[in-house]
């Protein structure tokens, strides 16, 4: 994988395909183009600033006329790319895909395990983005959840700026698109897994207290909303893909319209099953990804673990050993007051690379 310099991730541009539930996230295709003035300061960018990120964004029309109308919003969809890429990356360090950018655009295309979790973990992330923005004040339109879930117990209020994922989720069933009705099992599937990210960032909010009162008493609660921290939710996506159903195609005649179905697998007698409403589906076998190809950059070349990754990572065709000098902190005291004063330290280290 390349790894994307600092100033590029700060100024990431999004790409919108033109599907039934539409891919929010990077292709590897965009031009990675600073938004002007950005990082210059925390208030959202007003007036022609804003319009011109929204601009520089690759939105479809829709979509562009919503960021133009939601001063803020051009600079949370690009952390919601942001987001996204960083988690999918963590959480496939040591698989044979490892979320590169590079080859993204093609296996996009295509009905594997991997393009059904680059669509959830896409989704979550602006769905996570977006309710943080609106309790952290970034946009005009949305504000702290204000949801009166604790109101029939006296002694709790609400009194913190939750989350609102109320607004994120209604927000997004607009800016993604239509997620029904299509007769395409492609964009069933990505519809679903694109639902798939939205539900498991649902699936952690959290209620947060904290006490007041005399002497550490609680008489008084003060509650917020709060969502878990997006690792959790990456984590919880990534076992739905280990997981993933493979489906086909199925007419609903009471229905009249298609539906995903998963068929048995060979040598059990159970019969096929519509796959559950938290399972990420897919439709093709995924390639190798041991060779560079139009969907990855192959393994050689990565970093792996002797004991743990090694032999799955280089895909048989062995490991190179190089020994290098790792720089560590070390000798670390507290000093009065209040610092840690530590000692550079340093030691020989193996790293172990898949050969080409």
């Amino acid at each position: 994988m390349r790894p994307l310099p600092a100033p590029a991730l700060a100024a990431l541009c999004l790409l919108a395909l033109p599907a039934a539930a539409a891919y929010f996230g990077l292709t590897g295709r965009e031009v990675l183009t600073p938004f002007p003035g950005l990082g210059a300061a925390v208030v959202p960018a007003q007036g022609g600033a804003h319009l011109k990120q929204c601009d520089l964004l690759k939105l479809s029309r829709r979509q562009k006329q919503m960021c133009r109308r939601e001063p803020g919003l051009a600079e949370i969809l690009q952390d919601a790319a942001h987001l996204g890429l960083l988690e999918c990356q963590f959480q496939f360090r040591q698989e044979r895909w490892n979320c590169s950018l590079e080859g993204r655009s093609g296996l996009l295309k295509r009905g594997f395990k991997e393009t059904a979790f680059l669509y959830a973990v896409s989704s979550a992330a602006l769905t996570h983005t977006l309710a943080r923005a609106c309790s952290a004040g970034r946009m005009e339109r949305c504000t702290c959840d204000d949801s009166p879930g604790l109101e029939s117990r006296q002694a709790w209020q609400w009194g913190v700026c939750g989350d609102n994922l109320k607004y994120s989720t209604k927000f997004l069933s607009n800016f993604l698109g239509p997620k029904r009705g299509s007769k395409d099992l492609r964009a069933r599937a990505d519809a679903h897994n694109t639902h798939v990210g939205i539900k498991t960032v649902k699936s952690g909010l959290r209620t947060t207290c904290k006490c007041h009162g005399v002497s550490g008493s609680c008489a008084v609660r003060t509650c917020w909303k709060q969502l878990s921290p997006f690792r959790e939710t990456g984590q919880a996506l990534k076992l739905r893909y280990d997981s993933a159903v493979k489906v086909a195609s199925a007419t609903n005649e009471a229905l009249g319209r298609l539906e995903l179905w998963a068929p048995p697998r060979p040598g059990t007698p159970a019969k096929g099953l519509v796959p559950r409403s938290g399972d990420l589906v897919y439709m093709e076998d995924s390639p190798s990804f041991c060779r560079p190809s139009k969907y990855s950059p192959g393994t050689a070349g990565r970093v792996c673990s002797r004991e743990a990754s090694c032999s799955s990572l280089c895909c048989g065709r062995g490991y190179d050993t190089q020994s290098r000098l790792a720089a560590f902190s070390c000798h670390c005291q507290v000093q009065w007051c209040c610092y840690v004063e530590c000692q550079q330290c340093v030691q020989e280290e193996l790293v172990y690379t898949c050969k080409h």
